[in-house]
């Protein structure tokens, strides 16, 4: 199992990083703003 997490890691140190802060923030902004419109 250790070494899954070291390979999760690497992931997201690499350019993962940036793919999951892109789908955070978004993930975010339609949670705050439009979770009204969703449901």
């Amino acid at each position: 199992s250790s070494s899954k997490k070291r390979i999760r890691k690497n992931i997201w140190k690499g350019k993962g990083r940036s793919a999951a802060l892109k789908a955070f923030s978004l993930g975010k902004s339609l949670y705050t703003g439009n979770s009204k419109s969703l449901f």
